[in-house]
């Protein structure tokens, strides 16, 4: 039986996750670039959209200050392994809209996206939402219709974060997620957007996908992680 489809285990991994994540946060030297656009939609409060890749997710929590931003949700998936994290990240202060959404390429049936759809537009009435655009299972760094649709339904602004650290664990996972280990190098990168007003759905996602791996591989360079 896999560890994590245990519960007992799973929740106490989870604990020491988010102890872990917590102590680096600490220890890590942190660079921030365009941190005023970040400041100014905490400022205004609101609904907005936060977006990285999912092998940042490890370090996104940082970039959401609780004292003083708005209260923010995780789309994450209802696999076994979506449930983990969902716990982790839930200790950091950041609580999750379960769901994903169906492959149609590999014939998938939904897997709660719509209610996920529904659930993550009712919290930007008021708050935030995060998205990992190329999770839960990629292909690394590609970015649907979803995410663009969200932003149009919802009309709301689109905060885009590059995140590193570095020196960092990569995962054996079809994203090379990191963790990051203490005492070193981090950095934090945003960028503001808005959906355009009769902007195409497929050029927007490719519009933003760009912009979101250049705020991520700009962060690395900061850091000195080695891209992959």
């Amino acid at each position: 039986m896999r560890p994590l489809r245990n519960p007992a285990v799973q929740s106490a991994l989870a604990w020491c996750l988010a102890r872990w994540l917590r102590f680096c946060y600490a220890t890590i030297r942190w660079e921030h670039r365009n941190q005023e656009l970040a400041e100014g939609v905490w400022k205004q409060g609101g609904g907005v959209l936060v977006v990285f890749w999912h092998s940042r997710t490890s370090l996104g929590p940082y970039s959401w200050p609780l004292d003083r931003a708005q209260p923010i949700k995780g789309v994450i998936s209802r696999s076994v392994d979506g449930e983990f994290v969902a716990k982790a990240v839930s200790r950091l202060g950041i609580p999750a809209v379960r769901g994903s959404t169906a492959n149609r390429d590999k014939g998938e049936v939904d897997k709660g996206g719509t209610q996920a759809l529904r659930d993550g537009l009712r919290q930007l009435k008021t708050a935030a939402l995060c998205i990992t655009p190329d999770g839960p299972r990629g292909p690394v760094r590609s970015m649907a219709e979803g995410l663009p649709l969200m932003a149009k339904l919802s009309k709301v602004p689109v905060l885009f974060i590059g995140l590193s650290c570095n020196p960092a664990i990569r995962l054996n996972s079809w994203d090379r997620s990191l963790i990051p280990l203490p005492f070193g190098k981090g950095a934090v990168i945003w960028d503001l957007d808005t959906f355009p007003e009769g902007g195409d759905l497929s050029e927007v996602a490719d519009r933003w996908r760009e912009k979101t791996t250049a705020l991520e591989a700009e962060a690395d360079a900061l850091t000195g992680l080695e891209r992959i």
